[in-house]
């Protein structure tokens, strides 16, 4: 959802002047960043083609249906698929695919949708998706939530649909009668057929399940052991809740339920986001970023309190309906650290493994951003206390001894929560910088800087596909906060610098982040941006400590 008033849109433009060459000054663009965040506290975030998709498929009946089914058909790529690039692709192209298959075998066109146009896009994406199963392999896609859950159900949607009686999308490529779309060698549908079992007995489902309790289908429905929270909503997700209410009626839970589908709807024009409400992680994220460049800002009282009240003793959850982890938890002590906020830290040992802490209890694999962000909430928790040899050293010490031994060979680090290494480098060299303890410390910054410089694009962006505002921004904080280490990096830094101020807020700016599907969580990647731009002024790079030269606290 965009920013509406003109101070908060230049908050996207990473510039020291704005376009017509007038100085900006950064301390209101973060106010206005921050009062946009508080004037729609469920959060902003770019629509979802797997959520939007859902919707079409699962609450026909729900207002803006034909503003999805011409949101969807627009956003089809020239190759038939639709989402991001590469592996990315797939799920979103299975779910609208299925979507809108869904509609043509049912005859809903729609509103004034043209059933060839509508045949036409089906047909192309059940072409991609027969020449790409063939050669996909688990391991091929992307880490993003319940994908082994959402796979399947797809499949089995698209080849309900591919079998029923009814109008067939065919045409010279797409007999009529063609073969089911194959799960791929490898993928098994023991896990969702397991969750089913326990919708049907009326048995709770792990609340991080709930987030893609659409893969229940049928069974799904008014399932007895789920139960709307918070606004209205099953797992923060406006699929999981139209896959729950399954027809509007039943007062209640049920009417709640409607209601939020009904705001999401409105809010966006038809689209729909892939998690929200999100008003932990925007406000936890957007308040540590501008509060690590030094960007002076006051956010709301209030804001700061409800921060501190989420957490529990297992921490706290980015949205209702969704499992603490450690990711979030460490952020908001983060933030309320940064502004001052006493907070006990003791909310994150549920997630010490005893190596490294988890994102959610039964994680599988690890995610090196939540560590990193675990690492400066504990740092800076350490840093205001006046024994430095009290155990909370030792977590430091091993969580820093963690994160370098995640560094892949070329110098830059991945993760599980973004698609970009851009976003991971800096996550974890930030948090080296300012609380890393120990030697390997220096030479994994120096070896990260490194890695940032030569990937510089001949523009002066840095990005996976393309150059991005967002992940040059992420590559220029890197390299600020590297410091001495790379003194080759301020010619670098520079066209760096240059290329961002010539770029115009987000327009353009690709989802980076992951959920179900790529999104963008917009307020958030405006005030890393805006965070960068602080870095370009004189008084301004700093963003933790100076490490000195053999890597040690200073």
């Amino acid at each position: 959802m965009s920013i509406d008033s003109a101070a908060a849109v230049r908050a996207g433009q990473p510039q020291s002047a704005d376009r017509a060459g007038q100085p900006v000054d950064l301390e209101h663009v973060a106010h206005e960043i921050v009062a946009a965040m508080t004037r729609t506290p469920v959060g902003h975030s770019s629509p979802s083609v797997y959520e939007t998709a859902r919707l079409v498929a699962l609450a026909p009946w729900l207002i803006h249906h034909a503003d999805r089914v011409a949101w969807l058909l627009d956003g089809q790529h020239a190759d038939g698929t639709w989402g991001g690039r590469d592996a990315y692709a797939f799920v979103p192209t299975l779910s609208a695919t299925g979507a809108l298959l869904t509609v043509l075998r049912g005859r809903r066109m729609a509103g004034e949708v043209d059933e060839s146009r509508l045949t036409a896009a089906v047909r192309r994406g059940l072409d991609v998706l027969h020449d790409r199963l063939v050669a996909l392999r688990p391991a091929t896609l992307p880490d993003t939530p319940a994908v082994d859950l959402i796979v399947p159900a797809l499949i089995e949607e698209i080849n309900e649909q591919l079998r029923a009686d009814g109008p067939a999308p065919s045409g010279p490529s797409v007999p009529a009668g063609r073969p089911p779309l194959p799960l791929p060698v490898g993928l098994s549908r023991d896990r969702l057929e397991r969750i089913r079992d326990r919708l049907r007995s009326g048995q709770r489902v792990p609340d991080k399940v709930l987030h893609a309790l659409e893969v229940g289908g049928r069974v799904a429905r008014r399932a007895p052991g789920v139960v709307p929270v918070g606004p209205g909503c099953v797992g923060a997700s406006p699929a999981a809740t139209a896959a729950w209410l399954g027809v509007p009626g039943g007062g209640g839970q049920a009417e709640a339920a409607l209601r939020f589908l009904v705001e999401e709807s409105r809010r966006h024009g038809g689209p729909v986001p892939p998690a929200v409400p999100i008003t932990v992680f925007e406000r936890s994220w957007v308040l540590s970023a501008l509060a690590r460049a030094r960007v002076r800002v006051s956010p709301p009282p209030s804001v700061l309190v409800e921060l501190a009240g989420v957490l529990g003793p297992n921490g706290t959850a980015t949205g209702p309906g969704l499992p603490a982890d450690a990711d979030t938890t460490a952020m908001t002590l983060y933030a309320l650290g940064r502004f001052g906020q006493a907070a006990d830290p003791s909310c994150l040992w549920p997630y010490d493994t005893g190596e490294h802490f988890c994102t959610w209890q039964g994680e599988d694999g690890a995610s090196v951003t939540t560590n990193a962000h675990v690492l400066d909430a504990l740092g800076l928790q350490l840093s205001k206390r006046a024994d430095p040899d009290e155990p909370l050293a030792a977590v430091v010490r091993r969580l820093t001894d963690w994160l370098c031994g995640q560094q892949r060979p070329e110098g830059m680090w991945a993760d599980r929560w973004h698609s970009s290494p851009y976003y991971a480098t800096n996550c974890v060299v930030l948090a080296l910088v300012a609380h890393g303890r120990g030697v390997p410390t220096a030479t994994a910054v120096r070896r990260a800087a490194r890695w940032v410089l030569s990937s510089q694009r001949a523009d002066g962006s840095w990005g996976r596909w393309a150059g991005s505002v967002e992940e040059t921004a992420y590559a220029l904080q890197t390299l600020h906060a590297a410091g001495r280490f790379v003194p080759e990096a301020a010619p670098v830094r520079r066209r760096g610098h240059q290329w961002l101020s010539e770029m115009d807020g987000l327009d353009g700016a690709p989802p980076l982040w992951h959920d179900k599907d790529l999104y963008r969580p917009d307020v958030i990647v405006r005030a890393e941006v805006l965070a960068t731009r602080r870095l370009a002024e004189p008084t301004g790079g700093a963003t933790g400590r100076t490490l000195p030269a053999h890597g040690e606290p200073a």
